[in-house]
């Protein structure tokens, strides 16, 4: 329903449908004033075809998959891809349904509805949520087998031994509350222990299926990189007096900014505590960057001239934005987007603003690893950019997936699945809610989307990735504690059982046995209770 609700349920069509009703009207239409432009009528959503050409405005949300026809808007694909930066487009280049544009824009209509980008990650998280088999609680399955074999040894006993005393004792002895009640005590314990961590598991199944788990995926964009930019480099060329110069008028024009970029570039100055001017004048030209005047000079900040196509090499500052992320901050991924600044047509400098991992995103992966973990990393960006990530993560390229829509998530998912991995899907995206609700354990950020959220078994609340790791270890411990709980439960129903059918205990004596072994497995089970803080 949120997935449903996001997508305008009208589309602004170009060209009134009266037009082409009658001969006439064509005619009429021709002899117009060309200079005359389209009309543009409002119809529902479902209404609109393929063919047909919709008008944006700045700030509206993309209902179709289309073709921008006219126009440039950098436009926000992250509810598709999971990238934080807008992206720029212009005539020719397609713009996926449940994007926001930042510019006006017409574009040709390709797919609507269920056939279009965001139709397709409904309809999959549609079918994620309907086909997920019920999970048996692990108590109900473990105490079922103690209790069948309490029952066959006391019918075996009684038919060997015609003895009802000793029959009796058979039954007393045996017992399966320390499975029946300690799994559950254990389960609830390791709940509360995992949110100590900061996560938040909705039910004790989804902890019982985490302990289980022997692969990890997970998203990376928002999940192991915080899914923000941020100015990893900034590099004056001679004309500029340093680099605090071209941050502190990048920051003027950039100062009521709601685009990403800009919102970075001021944030970064406020860092360095730079005075930044008062700009007059500011305009905003999507796709292209801002311009203002400050101090008399015309600032513009944009692009890399050529950047997404082919960069200009000539132009200092637009080189390999790999190598310019490394050189300047090896803990940075890729730096994804770099803008010039240029007083009156002259160049002053360039800036490179990257994502980042999340603290501690390197070490969690590694622990994962070292407990025996597959981890995989997916994400809808470029296979250059993955790799940067993954060479930072300590991941090889066989563990990393690239350019991959949402459906190409759930996919993935499935194929582990059938293969019969145990797995744990980590995103924040409503581009991951399809692989969400596909793994055995859906496991979302806190910082991430609603959607995301709800699709999620476990919430990580404060999106540390060295949370995952311990729930993931607590989940285990849990496991352990109530597979020890099994084991020794039917090692002392199979001695005590035994011995009651030969006779060698009584019904007193078997009760004495029953209730001193359950006690000991179900503290057993509080030693995950977690202990109550001290207050200083």
């Amino acid at each position: 329903t949120d997935l449903m609700s996001f997508l305008p349920q009208t589309a602004r069509v170009v060209g009134a449908p009266e037009a082409a009703e009658s001969a006439e009207s064509a005619e009429a239409a021709e002899s117009s004033d060309s200079s005359q432009s389209a009309s543009i009528t409002e119809v529902p959503l479902d209404e609109v075809r393929p063919g047909q050409v919709i008008a944006l405005s700045p700030g509206g949300r993309v209902p179709v998959d289309g073709v921008v026809r006219t126009g440039r808007a950098d436009v926000d694909q992250s509810r598709i891809t999971g990238e934080a930066l807008p992206v720029q487009v212009g005539p020719g280049d397609r713009v996926p349904a449940g994007s926001i544009t930042r510019g006006a824009l017409e574009l040709e209509v390709e797919r609507v509805g269920e056939d279009s980008s965001y139709g397709r990650i409904v309809a999959a998280v549609r079918h994620a949520q309907s086909s997920r088999a019920p999970v048996q609680r692990l108590a109900d399955r473990l105490a079922a087998r103690i209790v069948y074999l309490a029952l066959a040894a006391a019918l075996v006993t009684f038919l060997v031994t015609r003895d009802v005393r000793a029959t009796i004792s058979v039954i007393i002895v045996a017992g399966a509350c320390g499975v029946a009640a300690g799994t559950p005590l254990a389960v609830l314990a390791a709940i509360a222990r995992a949110a100590r961590c900061g996560a938040f598991v909705k039910d004790g199944t989804h902890l019982e299926q985490l302990s289980a788990v022997d692969t990890v995926v997970m998203d990376k964009t928002g999940t192991l990189t915080v899914g923000e930019p941020r100015v990893v480099s900034v590099r004056p060329t001679e004309a500029a007096a340093g680099e605090d110069e071209v941050l502190a008028l990048a920051a003027a024009a950039e100062w009521n900014s709601e685009h990403p970029i800009g919102r970075a570039i001021y944030a970064e100055a406020a860092v360095r505590d730079l005075t930044v001017p008062v700009p007059g004048d500011v305009a905003y030209s999507p796709g292209a960057g801002v311009s203002t005047h400050i101090e008399g000079r015309r600032i513009t900040v944009g692009r890399c001239r050529g950047q997404g196509h082919q960069p200009e090499r000539d132009t200092p500052g637009c080189e390999d934005e790999a190598a310019l992320s490394a050189e300047s901050d090896p803990e940075a991924p890729s730096a994804t987007s770099v803008v010039e600044v240029r007083t009156d047509g002259q160049l002053l400098g360039t800036i490179a603003l990257a994502d980042r991992l999340r603290q501690g995103a390197a070490t969690a992966v590694r622990d994962l690893g070292d407990m025996g973990l597959e981890v995989l990393m997916l994400t809808g960006d470029s296979a250059a950019s993955a790799r940067h990530v993954a060479g930072l993560l300590g991941l090889t390229e066989e563990q990393v997936r690239a350019d991959l829509l949402p459906t190409d998530k759930e996919e993935v998912i499935d194929s582990l699945r059938r293969a019969g991995k145990q797995v744990a899907m980590v995103g924040d995206g409503v581009n991951d809610a399809p692989a969400l609700g596909a793994a055995d354990v859906g496991i979302a950020m806190g910082t991430g989307t609603d959607v995301a959220r709800e699709a999620g078994d476990v919430v990580l609340v404060g999106s540390a990735p060295a949370d995952l790791v311990e729930t993931v270890r607590v989940a285990r411990r849990a496991r352990r504690i109530i597979m020890v709980n099994f084991v020794g439960t039917v090692v002392v129903d199979v001695v005590g059982m035994v011995a009651a059918g030969l006779g060698l205990l009584g019904p007193v004596a078997a009760a004495l046995v029953h209730v001193v072994s359950e006690s000991a497995f179900i503290l057993n089970s509080a030693r995950l209770v977690p202990r109550r803080r001290h207050r200083r």
